[in-house]
């Protein structure tokens, strides 16, 4: 698997699992609108995680800005559709707001369709920065699924988009 290079950030295969990786997992305003709020990670979890990832058809990047690691990127292919589902985690706070979601995003996006045809994400209806990072990037709302998801006891839409070669 490749690096991917953007102005600002290097993507990185990750393979190893860092000291802050289960930090952000447990941190409730990081994983707010993942369903990754559900579950409580350590070092053992978050290294099974990685595991799962085959870097030939299962992808995951660690993003890093300058020196530091801020947050991880991942793509599944589906061979049969000829489909990647793409998915993104912006630990460090600190990071929120700069636009590193959208940059990192915009380059797996690109890496990705020259492997597949069609590349697909999915997000709570409620979450803004997400939203934003698939209106940058070009991608297009496919669909919703109505009530989907309970956040802070409301439901919430799955908000689904895509972006085709």
């Amino acid at each position: 698997m490749t690096s991917i290079t953007t102005d600002r950030l290097r993507l990185r295969p990750l393979r190893l699992v860092l000291p802050r990786h289960p930090v952000w997992l447990n941190d409730p305003e990081v994983v707010r609108y993942s369903e990754q709020r559900h579950v409580r990670h350590t070092a053992e979890s978050c290294a099974a995680y990685l595991e799962t990832f085959d870097f030939e058809t299962s992808f995951v990047w660690g993003i890093v800005s300058g020196f530091d690691h801020i947050g991880n990127i991942t793509a599944r292919i589906d061979q049969f559709n000829d489909t990647a589902d793409i998915g993104i985690l912006i630990g460090e706070r600190g990071c929120w707001g700069q636009g590193y979601g959208a940059e990192a995003w915009r380059a797996v996006c690109d890496y990705m369709l020259t492997r597949v045809r069609k590349v697909e994400a999915g997000t709570m209806g409620c979450n803004a920065g997400m939203l934003r990072v698939f209106h940058k990037t070009g991608m297009v709302i496919e669909g919703h699924r109505r009530a989907h998801f309970m956040v802070d006891g409301q439901p919430v839409d799955l908000t689904m988009a895509a972006r085709v070669r």
